[in-house]
């Protein structure tokens, strides 16, 4: 069981900085040297950085806001090598690995397109590397997150298992025997794009209809937020929570009313869980793997979400009551997943490429002083 410290720096121009130390239970039967790595999850609304040893351990976390995606992709790039300086200052690391929530080409170098974000057939590891003077291993961040719930979490002794992580929008990934299933280009598994409700909701991938604008974070603040704009009785709870400010509306508010039995915000994770149950039962008529490993943000709802979703899957499953039925399950790392699954690839590719001339993240010159997230004044949050 882990064991979590928080500390929140004041002050941040980047946002709250969280420092965790974990302990878990579980060991792997890796021979590799027990050297620290960098992972990296990229999302549309956070950028986590965690120092992962060999054991999917996570030695140290810490978390921003992603830059607002009108700006450019370099000020992404600055915020990934202002994490990395800042953890290297106390770690000692020799690796960078990264789940970036964008289609990645089938050599993991370039990030092709990313609907949440300003990446366009983006450079990214190549420029990282040049910056970082380490290797840098970069993959889409659902299929960092189902190495390791593979390895690590809910998907050990799977041979067949689909990832689904529902944050902003949906991400996916297919892991076979070990292997994950990247198709010809490497963008196999982009299943929050499938195409549900014909001329239904926009999507910021220029779609209309698309999965994960019915089940995502994205989707369950719009509904909380157009129901609190119309002024709906059924919405009265959250309208005094927010004081009347709909934007201050979030997934995390939303999901602590329903836990507190808000009928409103209980029926939404119904809603979207709905979604996903008839997603799920879609991907196992095509797919038919043995598990479904269910990550990300929205996730921490756990059976708010996930009851839902598993009764749609049972009514919507093709063949029922003639075929096995797949498990569905909560990733057990949780949000951490794509995390500790990047820095844990980024390690062993890592040694791979860099074996016989191991080097630390440096700064470059002029900028010594640079590249923390926020002033350390050892005060306590959470």
């Amino acid at each position: 069981m882990s064991t979590y410290r928080d500390l929140a720096h004041r002050g941040s121009a980047r946002g709250t900085v969280l420092r965790t130390v974990g302990t878990r239970e579980r060991r792997s039967h890796l021979t590799a040297p027990r050297v620290p790595t960098v992972g990296i999850d990229i999302g549309g609304t956070k950028v986590m950085a965690g120092v992962v040893d060999a054991d999917g351990n996570i030695l140290e976390k810490l978390r921003t806001e992603t830059p607002d995606k009108s700006k450019s992709p370099k000020v992404v790039e600055d915020t990934i090598v202002e994490l990395v300086l800042d953890l290297s200052d106390r770690h000692d690391v020799h690796a960078v690995g990264i789940g970036a929530a964008g289609w990645v080409d089938a050599d993991r170098a370039r990030v092709l397109f990313a609907p949440h974000l300003a990446w366009r057939n983006e450079p990214l590891r190549d420029a990282l590397q040049g910056r970082l003077a380490v290797p840098v291993m970069v993959d889409n961040d659902a299929n960092t997150a189902a190495w390791a719930e593979w390895r690590f979490g809910a998907g050990r002794g799977e041979d067949h298992l689909v990832m689904i992580t529902l944050g902003t929008g949906i991400g996916g990934a297919i892991l076979e025997d070990g292997q994950v299933k990247r198709g010809k280009f490497g963008v196999a598994g982009e299943f929050g794009h499938m195409q549900v409700v014909p001329g239904g909701h926009r999507c910021p991938c220029g779609n209309r209809g698309c999965w994960e604008q019915y089940s995502s974070g994205n989707a369950l603040v719009r509904e909380a937020r157009e129901l609190a704009a119309a002024d709906s009785p059924v919405a009265y709870e959250i309208i005094e929570r927010v004081k009347g400010n709909v934007p201050d509306i979030t997934g995390p508010l939303i999901t602590e009313l329903a836990r507190e039995g808000d009928a409103m915000c209980v029926e939404l994770f119904q809603d979207i869980g709905q979604w996903l149950g008839v997603g799920i039962a879609n991907l196992a008529a095509a797919l038919d793997p043995s598990c479904f490993v269910i990550g990300g943000g929205v996730s921490a709802a756990d059976d708010l979400l996930i009851g839902p979703a598993r009764d749609a899957f049972r009514r919507h499953l093709t063949g029922r009551g003639y075929r096995p039925e797949a498990r569905i399950v909560r990733a057990q790392l949780g949000p951490e997943a794509g995390m500790v699954g990047a820095g844990w690839r980024g390690g062993s590719g890592g040694r791979r490429a860099g074996r016989g001339r191991r080097r630390r993240p440096s700064r470059p010159r002029g900028r010594a002083g640079r590249g923390r997230c926020g002033p350390r004044d050892g005060s306590r949050g959470r």
